[in-house]
């Protein structure tokens, strides 16, 4: 049996898929050389679409409803007591018109110092036919994978947080059953984040600088087989910057860069049998061609974010990957609203920058979002 042609794309597209007990995927779209390859890639794409404007930056940028998928220590720095929000990307939507990814997520402010926050990211990889090897249709599958998280943050000085976050993963990519002599099912692993946060306002210049950094997927391996067929999760470092200047009392700009390395080993016949920490550790001096090829294992985010009156923003952004490291290239847009301190709207649009039929074309995400202050602090407030 094989998978159809727009399975194949997704793969390529995205830059890894996970080994599953089906043929070798074609790379249809870029020679991607020593990309490095994980099981369930729909963890790394971005969700909200205040960050998919932005770059894809997320590490250091100011708190949000969405900081728990960025940067687990930064959620407790939110200043509303709890907030909601939902994201749609339908995904690849250039060729593929069923293939979506939902974000759903939320936090709650215990007191000043903790927060925690629950989240829920759906990935409906559309309808595939499944086909022998004289075509003859042997029945089709909806693929589909989540994640449900748990996190949890708090501050350890005035400027400074940590937190982390526990995940459960589900991927069922073929469903159960025995495909070509091989016992299929679905899989699942639970893995963590964790996540520093620190945040100061420079007074002598009107600005704020903050830094992030994140590991995020730190967990088990995934086998749709057998014990002896598994694949890393993405498992990613993050570090990001991102320094805001008030420019008057009514606009803002905000400049962040994000530098990520997936801490998982280069493509190399003895990667698989890799032990989970060993793999970690050896993804940052395995790689075939040295330190230049390491080098080139890094992507670079860089993003602008531009507000007036906290009510309408602005974004631009870039996404930088090498070319033998799945040469993602795209220039990022978008914008924000928020109204009466309470609701907001966000869009994003992805503009490739290294070929015009790039699968990735045209992605736009939407996000809309509450947040709310508890009923005993607005009364506190009206007392005052």
């Amino acid at each position: 049996m094989r998978f159809s042609i727009f399975f194949f794309l997704f793969a390529a597209a995205f830059n890894a898929f996970s080994q599953t007990p089906a043929p070798r995927t074609v790379n249809l779209i870029d020679q991607q050389g020593g990309a490095i390859t994980t099981a369930v890639p729909f963890l790394m794409i971005t969700p909200d679409a205040r960050a998919a404007g932005n770059g894809d930056v997320g590490a250091a940028t100011s708190p949000d409803v969405n900081s728990a998928y960025w940067n687990a220590g930064k959620t407790v720095f939110n200043e509303k007591d709890y907030a909601v929000t939902g994201s749609f990307t339908p995904w690849l939507a250039k060729i593929i018109n069923d293939m979506y990814l939902f974000y759903l997520t939320g936090y709650y402010k215990i007191d000043r110092k903790q927060a925690v926050a629950l989240s829920v990211k759906y990935f409906d990889l559309g309808k595939i036919q499944f086909r022998d090897v004289y075509n003859t249709h042997q029945g089709s599958f909806n693929p589909r994978e989540f994640a449900i998280d748990a996190n949890y943050s708090r501050l350890l000085t005035e400027y400074l947080s940590a937190g982390a976050s526990l995940r459960f993963i589900h991927s069922n990519l073929i469903g159960s059953g025995n495909t070509t002599g091989t016992d299929v099912k679905p899989a699942n692993t639970v893995a963590v984040d964790l996540g520093a946060f620190y945040t100061r306002p420079l007074e002598s210049v009107n600005s704020v600088l903050s830094l992030g950094a994140n590991i995020s997927n730190l967990g088990g391996k995934m086998t749709y087989s057998d014990a002896n067929s598994k694949d890393f999760i993405p498992i990613n470092l993050r570090l990001g910057a991102a320094y805001k200047i008030n420019l008057d009392p009514e606009n803002t700009i905000t400049f962040s860069s994000d530098l990520n390395k997936l801490m998982v080993p280069s493509p190399r016949p003895s990667a698989k049998g890799s032990s989970l920490l060993g793999g970690m550790f050896a993804s940052f001096t395995d790689a075939p061609g040295g330190f230049k090829e390491e080098i080139q294992e890094f992507t670079i985010s860089m993003g602008t974010e531009y507000w007036y009156k906290d009510f309408l923003s602005g974004r631009l952004g870039y996404f930088l990957e090498a070319k033998d490291k799945g040469n993602r290239k795209y220039l990022t847009i978008g914008t924000g609203f928020r109204f009466l301190e309470k609701w907001g709207v966000d869009v994003a649009y992805l503009v490739p920058t290294n070929r015009r039929d790039n699968a990735l074309a045209e992605a736009l995400r939407i996000t809309v979002m509450a947040s709310f202050e508890k009923v005993k602090k607005k009364k506190e407030n009206l007392v005052e």
